[in-house]
């Protein structure tokens, strides 16, 4: 059976109320993540590549020095499936994890320059 595939409207409409910081872009759904360097970048990326492969759904990634950009869709369905605003959910929800924020036993990056890595969006 094939995935059902959604409308330019309904994609708007989904990105708008799960995943405001995504938009559609030429047929894909698409976030970028400014990081403060290349170390940055490299564990976005591997982190997205983590989810991807264990979600069996693969996105287009593109990385320059402080940023990485990921483009979700689903060629087999030649369109925006619920797999890619799932895949999507999780990377926002692991990529943009902050501990320090929670007040549980993990304190987050220390708010010093030399261990920044990701810039998140506040």
């Amino acid at each position: 059976m094939a995935a059902k595939t959604y409308s330019d409207v309904e994609i708007e409409a989904r990105l708008a109320a799960e995943l405001p910081r995504w938009r559609f872009e030429g047929g894909w759904i698409r976030r970028t993540y400014k990081t403060h360097g290349w170390k940055g970048t490299l564990m976005v990326i591997n982190t997205v590549g983590h989810l991807a492969e264990a979600a069996f759904h693969h996105p287009d990634i593109t990385a320059s020095y402080a940023w990485v950009e990921v483009r979700l869709t689903t060629h087999s369905a030649k369109g925006i499936t619920d797999s890619d605003f799932a895949l999507a959910a999780k990377i926002e929800e692991v990529v943009g994890w902050q501990p320090g924020l929670e007040g549980g036993p993990l304190p987050g990056t220390p708010d010093d320059p030399r261990f920044a890595y990701i810039k998140y969006d506040r």
